[in-house]
């Protein structure tokens, strides 16, 4: 299954700092439909994402009753992006 949407990056403060692009809902339910076949745990949807020309493998987290999508710092400076821009990403899941 392959979803391209556009979301917020946001920061969620713990003790480590991460960044997360916010998934609109239309796509969540989407992913709510795939998730018991692919999950692992805890909700986890695994996921190869891509943003510009950086691909990375991850798992897309579950929140607040949808998704979030971790950004990796090296994603974060290869495509420049910065808090509170938005983001367009290619969700591919493997089912």
């Amino acid at each position: 299954m392959e979803l391209r949407l556009r979301g917020e990056l946001v920061e969620w403060r713990g003790p480590a700092p991460y960044h997360f692009v916010v998934v609109p809902p239309e796509e969540c339910a989407a992913l709510d439909e795939v998730a018991p076949l692919v999950s692992y745990g805890w909700g986890m949807v695994p996921a190869t994402l891509r943003v510009g020309s950086t691909e990375w493998a991850t798992a897309l987290w579950p929140r607040a009753g949808g998704y979030v999508v971790p950004v990796k710092d090296r994603v974060r400076h290869a495509e420049s992006l910065s808090l509170g821009d938005p983001v367009d990403l290619t969700v591919t899941v493997h089912v």
